[in-house]
């Protein structure tokens, strides 16, 4: 099942990677795809984040500054079960956390759509 545009005007989705030049990638991507994004360089501003916006999936790098990804993951679903955790990072997926999906770097516009096929808002399909 594809989702249309429609439906990902509604997703929210929060990417949380330190690199600016990543960070604005991963965003641009996600905004092509009519998601309405929230971006930020920590796992504790990302946690401020979640209380503005209930996003529908987060998009987390591993190697962080403070707080990592693993953690800020393992929070997420804790605080935040209904929140998608997709994890972008260079690190060997062997070493991820359990999550929704992966968008290894280096991150393509093809990946992201990937990621958001089948998936509607509060749900993973």
């Amino acid at each position: 099942m594809t989702v249309t545009s429609d439906v990902r005007a509604n997703i929210k989705v929060l990417v949380v990677e330190d690199g600016e030049d990543q960070r604005f990638l991963l965003q641009r991507y996600f905004e092509l795809e009519d998601c309405d994004v929230t971006s930020t360089d920590s796992a504790e501003t990302a946690m401020k984040a979640f209380a503005e916006s209930a996003p529908d999936i987060a998009v987390i790098d591993l190697v962080l500054p403070g707080m990592n990804g693993w953690d800020f993951a393992a929070q997420i679903e804790k605080v935040w079960p209904s929140c998608v955790v997709v994890i972008s990072s260079v690190l060997d997926v062997d070493s991820y956390p359990v999550a929704y999906a992966q968008l290894t770097k280096p991150v393509t516009r093809a990946k992201v759509q990937r990621v958001l096929e089948g998936f509607g808002p509060g749900r993973a399909a």
